[in-house]
C-alpha cells in the first residue's frame, strides 16, 4: 500500500495560471431541460475582454466542450481555456477556441452509477445548445470536441449509445485519466451495466466509429486513484482512429500525473491545446472532418515529436542553399560541439564506405529547435549537394536532445548523410553521429525470478564507448513483475558533459518512461507494466541508454519485492472488501459451529485465527478456473445460468495470477483482525462511559418480535422505500451498535450488584465494590455459581453481536456511496431514483429488527443450526468466486447469511 500511494516519482508538472479572472457564463438552457436536469448547468468559459465580448454569445470560435469527472467541479476547465486563449492571442485571434463547461453538481459518478445515464442525455443536449449558439455563422460548426476528465470521458463515450444520438456530432474526444476498461469500485449494478452497454457498442459498432478519433491520456504511477491499465481504450484490428496513452511517454511532458494534476498540468494542457491548434481546416476554420490528419496531429503531439512544427504533407526534398562550407566526414564516429560559430558548416557522411560494415547510422543534436537539421543526398558531385531529401521528420525529440535512428538498408537510393549547422552566434550546442552494427549495440538481459526477493541481480557491463545502447529485458511481459535498474556510468575523464537520457521502452503500448541523469553518476528506474504483453506480440520490452561519449555503462537489475506486492494492491484494491468480509463470515460460521458442538461461542479474533484459512476457499475456485478453459465445462455452467468467475474474466485480461489470491486473503485476514480489535475496544469503551453516567436497567430476557418492534420495522422498511436504501440501512446500524453496549453494561452492573449483595450479607460492615475491567468483571461472572447461567448466556450473545456488527459494518460502508449521492442531491429529489440498496435494504432492516433482540440460547436449540453453520463456507466461495469484480453482491451473501440466523431463532 505504501508502493502505490507514496513510493512515486516527484511531480514534474508546473501549474497553469490564468492572466485575468476567469469569469464562467451560464447558459440558458431550454426550460424542458432545465426542468429535467434541475441539478446540471452549462457553462462558457472566458478571461477578461473576451469574457465581455461573449456574453452577448454571438459566438465565432471553435466549439469545445469539457465534462468533469467523479466529484469534479465545471471550473477544471480554466486551465485549457486560459492556454488556448493564449495561444489564440499569439495568433490574432485568426483562430480561436470556445470553451464550454458541465456543471455535474459534484456527484460521485465513479461510486454511484445510478446517474450516468442522466448525465449522458444531458451532455447530448448540451451538444444540441451549443450548436445552435453558431447557427447562421459564417463558419459554422456541425460538430463539438469533448475533453472528459475520469467518468466524463466515459459519459462522453457513452454519448453514442443513445439510440437517437448522431455520431457525427463528436469529431474529437480526448480523455483525461478516465477509467474505460472497467469502474475502479463495481459498487453498484448499474454502474457495472453501464461499462458492459458502452464496452460492447465500442466493439459492435467499431466501423461507425471512424469518424470520431479518441485520445486517452492515462496518469502514470503517480496516480493510484485510477491505475493506467484501466484507461486503455479497448483494442479493436478495424478501429485505427484510437490512441492511448501515458503522459509520462508523452513528448515535451515526460511526466507522471496523479488524478488531478493531469487537468492543469501546464506540459499536458499545453500539447492538448498545441494539437487542437493543428487540427484546425484552414478552408472551414473548424477542426478537420479527416481522420487521417486528425491521427497524424495526435501522433505528432502525444507519441513521436521530430522537433518539428506540424505539417500534413511535409515536403519531400530540399535544397540546400545557403553559403556554407562543405566539409565530408569518412570517420565511422564524429562529434563536433559548437559555441559562437559564425560560419555555417555542412558536414556531409558518405555512405558506400560504412554501407557493408555497419547497418545503422544514430545522429543527435542538442540544439532543440524547431528547425531541419538533418539530410540524405542522392545526387551528389565532389563538392556539394544539390538537392535532399529532408530526415528532419524522422527525428525525435528527447529531453534533452533530438535524435535520429536510420537503418541503412531501407535507403538504398542515399549516397550521403548530411547535418547542417547553421551559424550560432552566442549559442552552444553538440552534434554527434555514429555507425554502427545493430549486434554490437543491442545486449539481451534476463530479468531476475519473481521469487528471487531481490537477493539475486542480473548484471551486464557495456564496455564499448559509443553514443547509443539498446538493453532488451527478456522475460519482461506481466504485471506482477516489478525491477529495479541501476545504470552505473564511470568516465575516463571529468571534463563536463551533456547529460545522459535513459528510456525504458514498452514496445505493446505507449508507457514509456524517460529519466535524465548526470555524468557520471549512479541512476535508479523503477521497471514495471501498466499492461501485460499481449499473447500474439512477441517484442521485448528495451532500455534506451542515449550515452556521453568516452563512458562506460553498467547495468544492475533486480526484483523489487515491495513494488511486486505494489503491484498487487494496485490491480487488486478494489476487491479488499471482499476478501476482508469472505474471512468475517468463514469466522462467524466457526462461531455458529463452535456454539452448536460446545454451547459455547467463542472470541471473534481467536476464531477468526483458527477458521479463516485460504485453503478452504482458494483450491476450488482454482479449479472452477482451469475447467472453464474446456468447451464441455462452459456449458454446463452457462446451462446453468451461473455468471463467469471473476477471476476467469481477470485471468483474461492478464492481471491474474495464482498467488494473488492468496496475498489478498491473508492482507483480508489481517484488516479484519485488527477491524475487530477496533470494533470491541470501541464498544468497551463506549460501554465504560456510558456505565459511568446511566444506571442501567436489570439483565432480563426480550421477546423476538413485539408491536412495537414490528412498527420500527415497517417504518424503516418505508424510508427505505420512499427515501434511500442506504439511509434505513445506517440507521438499523446505529440502532444496533447500541446492543452490545446494553448487554455489556447490564452485564457489569448486574454482576458488580450481585457481588454487593453477598458482601452484605455476610458482613455487617459496608465495603466499598471497585470496578474491574469489564473483560475481567464478565469471565469472573461467569464462574460465579448463582449468575453464571445468566452472564455466560450474555457473554455468548454479546460475542455473536459484534461479529454480526463486523459484518454488517462492511455492509453499511459498501453502501455509503449512494447515500452520500442520495444527501447532496436531497433538494432536487426525496427520492433517490434509481437507488441499488432499496430491496436489499427492506430485508435487512427486517433481520436486524430480530437479530437485535436475539440470544444465543435460541440459536443453540435450533433444528438449522447445523445448516446455519456449514453455509458460510461455501457462502465465502461464491463471494470470491463472483464478487471480486461485483462488489455489490456481497451484501447479497452476507444477507443470506443472517437470514438463516434468523431462522435459527425462530425454528
Amino acid at each position: 500500500v505504501r508502493d502505490v500511494l507514496f513510493i512515486y516519482e516527484e511531480n514534474r508538472c508546473s501549474m497553469t495560471y490564468m492572466y485575468e479572472y476567469p469569469e464562467y457564463l451560464k447558459i440558458k438552457l431550454p426550460k424542458k431541460t432545465a426542468r429535467r436536469y434541475p441539478a446540471y448547468e452549462l457553462y462558457l468559459y472566458g478571461e477578461g475582454n473576451y469574457a465581455e465580448e461573449n456574453k452577448n454569445l454571438l459566438l465565432t470560435g471553435i466549439p469545445v466542450l469539457f465534462l468533469p469527472g467523479n466529484a469534479g467541479s465545471y471550473k477544471q476547465v480554466r486551465s485549457l481555456g486560459s492556454i488556448a486563449l493564449r495561444k489564440a492571442e499569439d495568433v490574432d485571434f485568426k483562430y480561436h477556441f470556445n470553451f464550454f463547461s458541465v456543471n455535474f453538481n459534484e456527484e460521485l459518478v465513479a461510486l454511484y452509477g445510478g446517474s450516468l445515464q442522466r448525465q449522458t442525455k444531458f451532455v447530448h443536449e448540451c451538444i444540441k445548445v451549443i450548436l445552435k449558439l453558431y447557427r447562421d455563422r459564417e463558419f459554422a460548426p456541425s460538430s463539438v470536441a469533448i475533453v472528459g476528465h475520469s467518468m466524463g470521458g466515459l459519459v462522453a463515450r457513452a454519448l453514442l449509445t443513445l439510440k437517437n444520438f448522431k455520431p457525427e456530432l463528436i469529431n474529437l474526444l480526448i480523455t483525461q485519466a478516465t477509467p474505460h476498461v472497467a469502474p475502479v469500485m463495481p459498487l453498484d449494478k448499474y454502474l457495472t451495466d453501464f461499462y458492459t452497454a458502452v464496452n460492447n457498442h465500442w466493439i459492435l459498432k467499431a466501423q461507425d466509429l471512424r469518424n470520431l478519433t479518441t485520445l486517452s491520456v492515462a496518469g502514470g504511477f503517480r496516480d493510484y486513484q485510477v491505475r493506467s491499465g484501466l484507461a486503455f481504450l479497448p483494442r479493436l484490428s478495424q478501429h485505427d482512429s484510437a490512441l492511448s496513452v501515458v503522459s509520462s511517454a508523452v513528448p515535451r511532458a515526460w511526466a507522471s500525473t496523479d488524478h488531478l494534476s493531469i487537468v492543469w498540468c501546464k506540459e499536458l494542457i499545453l500539447a492538448t491545446i498545441r494539437a487542437f491548434f493543428d487540427l484546425i481546416d484552414e478552408n472551414t476554420r473548424q477542426i478537420t472532418e479527416d481522420p487521417k490528419k486528425r491521427m497524424s496531429v495526435l501522433n505528432h503531439h502525444f507519441v513521436r515529436h521530430p522537433a518539428k512544427m506540424f505539417e500534413e504533407n511535409p515536403e519531400a526534398f530540399t535544397e540546400l542553399t545557403g553559403a556554407f562550407t562543405w566539409i565530408t566526414v569518412k570517420a565511422s564516429k564524429w562529434t563536433y560541439s559548437v559555441y559562437n560559430d559564425s560560419d555555417g558548416k555542412y558536414f556531409a557522411f558518405p555512405l558506400a564506405s560504412h554501407r557493408k560494415s555497419y547497418s545503422h547510422v544514430y545522429c543527435e543534436n542538442s540544439m532543440l529547435d524547431t528547425s531541419s537539421w538533418i539530410y540524405g543526398c542522392m545526387n551528389t558531385n565532389s563538392s556539394m549537394c544539390l538537392e535532399a531529401a529532408d530526415l528532419s521528420w524522422r527525428a525525435e525529440l528527447l529531453p534533452t536532445t533530438k535524435i535520429v535512428m536510420l537503418k541503412l538498408q531501407d535507403y538504398p537510393s542515399l549516397s550521403h548523410i548530411v547535418i547542417q549547422v547553421p551559424p550560432a552566434v552566442g549559442n552552444k550546442y553538440t552534434l554527434g553521429c555514429e555507425f554502427f552494427g545493430e549486434d554490437s549495440r543491442t545486449v539481451q538481459l534476463p530479468v531476475t525470478h519473481l521469487f528471487s526477493f531481490g537477493l539475486s541481480s542480473s548484471k551486464i557491463l557495456l564496455n564499448s564507448t559509443g553514443l547509443y545502447y539498446n538493453v532488451q529485458l527478456q522475460h519482461f511481459n506481466q504485471i506482477y513483475q516489478a525491477f529495479k535498474i541501476y545504470i552505473e556510468s564511470h568516465c575516463h575523464s571529468l571534463k563536463e558533459r551533456k547529460p545522459s537520457v535513459y528510456r525504458l521502452h514498452i514496445p505493446w503500448s505507449h508507457e514509456d518512461s524517460i529519466i535524465v541523469a548526470k555524468v557520471p553518476s549512479l541512476a535508479e528506474i523503477s521497471a514495471k507494466l501498466h499492461i501485460a504483453q499481449p499473447h500474439n506480440d512477441s517484442s521485448l520490452p528495451e532500455l534506451n541508454i542515449y550515452s556521453s561519449p568516452d563512458c562506460q555503462y553498467e547495468v544492475i537489475l533486480k526484483t523489487s519485492l515491495l513494488q511486486v506486492l505494489g503491484q498487487i494492491v494496485r490491480f487488486h484494491a478494489g476487491a479488499f472488501p471482499v476478501y476482508i468480509v469472505s474471512n468475517i463470515l468463514l469466522t462467524y460460521g466457526g462461531q455458529l459451529s463452535t456454539l452448536r458442538s460446545t454451547g459455547q461461542c467463542s472470541d471473534f479474533s481467536l476464531e477468526l485465527v483458527r477458521t479463516a484459512k485460504p485453503y478452504k476457499v482458494e483450491p476450488l475456485i482454482s479449479i472452477v478456473v482451469f475447467l472453464q478453459g474446456f468447451n464441455w465445462f462452459r456449458e454446463i455452467w452457462e446451462s446453468l445460468s451461473l455468471p463467469e468467475v471473476d477471476a476467469a474474466v481477470l485471468s483474461r485480461q492478464d492481471a491474474w495470477f495464482p498467488l494473488v489470491s492468496l496475498i489478498l486473503f491473508l492482507f483480508g485476514t489481517g484488516i479484519a483482525y485488527w477491524s475487530g480489535v477496533f470494533l470491541s475496544t470501541s464498544l468497551r469503551l463506549f460501554s465504560s462511559l456510558w456505565l459511568t453516567l446511566i444506571r442501567p436497567t436489570v439483565l432480563q430476557k426480550d421477546k423476538l418480535i413485539t408491536p412495537r418492534r414490528l412498527c420500527g420495522m415497517v417504518s424503516l422498511a418505508l424510508v427505505s422505500w420512499t427515501t434511500c436504501g442506504a439511509f434505513a440501512v445506517l440507521i438499523i446500524y446505529l440502532q444496533y451498535l447500541f446492543k452490545p453496549v446494553h448487554i455489556f453494561v447490564t452485564s457489569v452492573f448486574h454482576f458488580q450488584d450481585s457481588g454487593h449483595s453477598r458482601e452484605t450479607s455476610q458482613n455487617s460492615s459496608t465495603h466499598t465494590v471497585k470496578a474491574q475491567s469489564s473483560r475481567d468483571s464478565i469471565s469472573d461472572a461467569t464462574q460465579s455459581p448463582s449468575n453464571s447461567t445468566t452472564i455466560a448466556e450474555a457473554v455468548n450473545s454479546l460475542k455473536m453481536h459484534i461479529t454480526i456488527l463486523n459484518l454488517f459494518t462492511w455492509i453499511v460502508l459498501l453502501s455509503l456511496p449512494s447515500l452520500i449521492y442520495w444527501l447532496k442531491n436531497l433538494r432536487y429529489n426525496v427520492r433517490l431514483d434509481p437507488d441499488p440498496c432499496r430491496s436489499t435494504a427492506i430485508i435487512l432492516v427486517c433481520i436486524l429488527e430480530i437479530l437485535m433482540n436475539s440470544s444465543t440460547s435460541e440459536v443453540k436449540s435450533s433444528k438449522l443450526l447445523k445448516i446455519a453453520a456449514k453455509v458460510p463456507l461455501p457462502l465465502s466461495v461464491a463471494m470470491l468466486a463472483f464478487g471480486r469484480m461485483h462488489l455489490y453482491r456481497v451484501p447479497h451473501f452476507v444477507t443470506f447469511s443472517l437470514l438463516l440466523h434468523v431462522l435459527c431463532c425462530i425454528v
